[in-house]
């Protein structure tokens, strides 16, 4: 049987776009139907996340409105992002992830995602920062070097790293930028993705669903 990927051709994509907020949307949605269409559906999250931290490192660190080109190319075992902006003097770092700086943060989850892979090309008059996903057909969603699992990883690393002493300044927070119905869907993705990750590790995501309920019961019951 063919499968739609092999009726559709791997080669580079370039997307010429402006860095703005309003664009990422839009951008994401197209990341996805190519990689679904080059047959890497399980690698659509962690693409979509990778992009939109490319992209709003431009936007933080060279302007919003700047002009910038994305690339994916396959380049076997690794599909390739890249975005290219006509600034060669700011260069992106990497946080350590317990840094109380918000900015540079984007660029720790982006190393994390990518197990390292990860890096700056200065041209003539422009730079490209990219990175670099693994491919392999043995990388399964349920391994410790799946899609799920690092995104499910990278999420747990920088959620251990937020140190706000106010807990209503957290739920402001939360609140102001997903809906109701946004917010749960967003949950529900968390929580099936931390199932991955604990599975890859070897523990029983039963037991520590029992645990975690056990938690959250005693946590409610202390607060009446």
């Amino acid at each position: 049987m063919i499968s739609v990927s092999d009726c559709v051709g791997r080669g580079p994509w370039v997307h010429k776009l402006i860095a703005q907020a309003c664009e990422l949307a839009d951008l994401r949605r197209t990341l996805k139907l190519r990689l679904i269409l080059w047959g890497f559906p399980d690698h659509v999250d962690v693409a979509q996340l990778c992009v939109s931290e490319l992209v709003t490192n431009v936007i933080q660190h060279v302007g919003e409105g700047t002009p910038i080109t994305l690339r994916v190319v396959l380049n076997e075992p690794y599909l390739r992002l890249e975005v290219e902006d006509p600034e060669t003097r700011a260069l992106p770092t990497v946080l350590a992830a317990n840094s109380a700086l918000e900015s540079g943060r984007g660029m720790a989850l982006l190393d994390t995602l990518t197990d390292h892979r990860w890096g700056v090309s200065l041209r003539d008059d422009t730079k490209v920062v990219w990175c670099e996903l693994a491919t392999e057909a043995f990388v399964a969603s349920n391994s410790r070097n799946g899609p799920r699992v690092r995104r499910a990883g990278a999420m747990l690393d920088l959620y251990g790293s937020w140190r706000l002493s106010d807990g209503r300044a957290i739920a402001s927070r939360n609140s102001s930028v997903l809906g109701s119905a946004a917010g749960e869907e967003a949950a529900i993705g968390v929580l099936a993705d931390v199932l991955h990750w604990l599975s890859a590790y070897g523990y029983d995501p039963d037991d520590v669903l029992d645990r975690a309920q056990t938690r959250f019961e005693a946590e409610i019951g202390g607060a009446v």
